[in-house]
């Protein structure tokens, strides 16, 4: 949300910016900050406290309602060629790049270097 507050004075100054938001809709470092502080896994109401998805935030559509272009990103393919485009092409741009990360393997790690 700190990026918010920039996108209407790009606009404004019809500034050649490239803003890439790498959205992940959680809090990841504090999913693994909690594994090594708690054993087992987190309960219902920790889990809603590492999420960042209710509700999700449209990046696309706020940087529309700031003046800014703005496209989404679902894959690296896509990420090339939004990026390609808004260098292409003058003022600001923003891509919201979605980033889909399975922290599982990471919290187990950290769960089994506490043990030893």
């Amino acid at each position: 949300m700190y990026t918010e507050q920039a996108l209407w004075s790009m606009a404004r100054e019809k500034a050649n910016v490239t803003v890439v938001l790498l959205k992940n809709d959680d809090y990841a470092i504090l999913e693994i900050e909690l594994a090594r502080v708690r054993d087992g896994d987190a309960n219902a109401k920790m889990e809603t406290l590492m999420h960042l998805d209710n509700p999700t935030l449209n990046w696309v559509k706020i940087a529309e309602g700031h003046g800014v272009s703005a496209t989404r990103a679902t894959t690296g393919e896509e990420f090339h060629q939004q990026f390609a485009a808004a260098m292409s092409s003058k003022g600001p741009h923003l891509i919201e790049a979605q980033i889909v990360e399975n922290l599982g393997p990471t919290i187990d790690a950290v769960h089994k270097a506490q043990v030893v």
